[in-house]
């Protein structure tokens, strides 16, 4: 019998027709990076070996995946993001696809698969490539369009930690600061033209081929690569088609003025500030920070001084070729703002015209390979949160894997709670308890977006978490005297997240598990530390929840499987109060399913059921539970005895 999920109205069913939650997790963090030579973002390099790469032991070596699996399972997770990248799979060049790799990502979900767990394949990237500040794809598709990405950080075309990080100086490189080459040149440039080169750059050729077709097709090609060697296990669920994709500057006007740059912290460069830059021309540039409740750009630089450009030599500027610029005087001169704003004479819609056809090409790749595949599509992070439903023409049998962030706690390293900013309203929220309903309000928005804007379609945050090295790693420290206080903060912030999430009954997959995860470098990469697991948290390797980090922040209750519909589900970290509401169906064969972890009550509980009988597996951690009427039925538990976890909840957010 195939234990293959399928998509029905609105949620994943089993081959038992039980509705399914899925509650899991990205591994994972470093798979951003190649595993040899070590591609740790703190390590300096020029990427002039981004050919000779190797991520095999992405995200943890071969004979390590078994503890790191069961470790997952324990912690109450069904569900795997696995991050792939494009220059994992095609570092070498154009067609040169690396097959000891894909052997071993074989492996690697063939014993995921015998724990059970559901998998998806993310084909991960972030602001492009790692040559760009990020990670995904391979260093010769910015070559193949004329750029030497050896002169990125110079130009200004980039901001590479691999370059700028001084641990002498925290303000060489500040953490979350790669977001900021979205609008720099490197990234910009290559989105523009992986999603409109056919529009804004019919003079760009590679190969014979349009650059847009020559990119996407050997993007698609990648990604089936993958798909050949997973498409006979059960378990692989299907594919994402892009993490987080970015519009670059389409719909854009090449001076700025209709391009929002009040959520990027660093600085800020217009579409035309960024073509100057990497052609070798200064430009005076605001720089942005975090002040109060909000980004205010703070100064102004003269950015790429020394006047280097990033085109290799022999190779035309694509911009100064499609007549977008060019010089007056010496100094650059726009000579068509609107270029990237208009279509043959329509007003273009990036979700529209670009990102709604390419999700619906991914599908129709993919699927030539894995027909049973469901397609997990995402848009926009800012504008998901901000409330903006994604309007795109959706392929059957998939799933909206948007993200969400807690975007106040993450900007300031600080956790929100009594007072932050709600970035869908534009407003300050004062009190935990209204800061606490802002999540719920948000995540609440965007499946209802989904089902507004796409009936039938599930909703799965993609990606929501918390950065550990919160007030400057203080818990690091806490945990070498008060264990017990170390992790408060952290349990408060995933207990208000999963508490939101429970609110609407959201699948998830939480950012993220990282093998090799440290206090000093976190992730691997460009200073981000989210991992639920770290080494330097293992001390005693023969306890499965040694490593863990705010475990029962994210170690909690919720239903697994239901023999019906879903109706409401409600945890009191606190109390350890759980109550899980569902409409039973007698009809659907086998019973309801609910995970209690030992972490939540480890002196046992009390179960109460409105009908029916229960079981319970302790090896498992899972209730059994089996109805024999229609109708709701009701499933609550509570601690056999109280216990206290070290923080008490807000009076003010207890009412809420």
């Amino acid at each position: 019998m195939t234990s293959r999920l399928t998509v029905s109205n609105g949620w994943f069913v089993d081959e038992k027709g039980r509705r399914v939650l899925l509650r899991g997790v990205n591994v994972g963090g470093s798979s951003k990076v190649p595993a040899r030579p070590n591609g740790a973002t703190h390590i300096k390099t020029d990427f002039r070996d981004h050919r000779d790469v190797s991520y095999i032991g992405r995200p943890f070596p071969l004979s390590e995946a078994e503890s790191h699996l069961r470790r997952i399972k324990h912690w109450g997770f069904n569900c795997l993001r696995f991050l792939v990248t494009w220059e994992a799979i095609e570092h070498r060049g154009p067609g040169d696809y690396d097959k000891e790799y894909l052997e071993y990502l074989q492996e690697i979900l063939k014993i995921a698969e015998e724990f059970k767990l559901h998998a998806f394949i993310d084909p991960h990237q972030d602001v492009w490539s790692r040559m760009c500040g990020g990670d995904g794809a391979p260093g010769w598709t910015l070559e193949k369009v004329g750029l030497d990405l050896t002169k990125f950080d110079a130009s200004e075309a980039a901001f590479l930690m691999q370059r700028r990080y001084n641990p002498n100086d925290p303000k060489a490189y500040p953490p979350m600061s790669w977001p900021q080459n979205k609008t720099r040149f490197a990234a910009a440039n290559m989105w523009t033209l992986f999603f409109g080169g056919k529009d804004f750059a019919p003079s760009c050729l590679v190969e014979g081929q349009n650059v847009q077709d020559y990119l996407q097709e050997h993007y698609f090609n990648a990604l089936k690569q993958v798909a050949a060697f997973a498409k006979d296990m059960d378990y692989v669920l299907g594919f994402d088609t892009l993490n987080e994709p970015d519009q670059g500057w389409i719909g854009a006007k090449v001076d700025g003025s209709n391009v929002d740059l009040s959520t990027v912290i660093g600085y800020g460069f217009t579409p035309m500030d960024a073509m100057a830059t990497a052609s070798g021309f200064p430009r005076t540039v605001g720089y942005r920070e975090i002040k109060r409740f909000g980004v205010k750009e703070t100064r102004k630089d003269i950015m790429n001084a020394a006047r280097v450009s990033v085109w290799l030599k022999g190779c035309p500027d694509i911009w100064r070729t499609e007549r977008i610029w060019d010089l007056e005087r010496d100094q650059p001169r726009i000579l068509n703002n609107d270029h990237f704003m208009k279509r043959r004479g329509v007003e273009v819609d990036f979700v529209r015209d670009y990102l709604s056809p390419f999700v619906n090409r991914v599908a129709k790749e993919i699927r030539t390979v894995m027909p049973h595949a469901i397609v997990f599509y995402e848009g926009s992070t800012e504008k998901t949160i901000m409330g903006q439903p994604l309007r795109i023409d959706v392929p059957p049998n998939s799933v909206h894997a948007a993200h969400w962030y807690d975007v106040g706690t993450i900007g300031t390293k600080r956790f929100m709670e009594k007072a932050s900013y709600d970035i869908a309203k534009g407003t300050t929220v004062i009190g935990p308890g209204n800061v606490a309903q802002m999540f719920v309000r948000q995540l609440k928005g965007i499946g209802e977006g989904t089902a507004q804007v796409s009936r039938g379609v599930p909703t799965l945050i993609g990606e929501f978490g918390l950065c550990y090295d919160l007030d400057q790693k203080s818990a690091y420290g806490k945990l070498k005297t008060d264990p017990l206080e170390a992790w408060k903060t952290h349990e408060r912030a995933l207990s208000k997240y999963y508490n939101a999430l429970d609110a609407s009954l959201l699948n998830s997959t939480q950012w993220d598990y990282t093998s090799d995860n440290t206090n000093e470098w976190g992730d691997q990469w460009n200073l981000e530390d989210f991992s639920i697991f770290s080494v330097d948290q293992l001390k005693e390797p023969d306890d499965i929840n040694s490593g863990g980090r705010a475990i029962r922040g994210f170690c909690r209750p919720h239903f697994i499987t239901v023999a019906g519909t879903p109706t409401r589900m409600k945890f009191d970290m606190r109390t350890g109060s759980f109550v899980f509401d569902f409409d039973a169906d007698p009809s659907v064969s086998d019973g309801t399913t609910i995970y209690l972890p030992d972490v939540q009550y480890p002196e046992g509980f009390t179960i109460r059921l409105s009908e029916g009988r229960h079981e319970y597996d302790k090896k498992a951690q899972v209730l059994h539970v089996y109805t024999g009427q229609k109708g709701i039925h009701s499933v609550s538990v509570s601690r056999e005895h109280a216990i206290e976890f070290g923080w008490e909840e807000d009076e003010e957010e207890a009412k809420t």
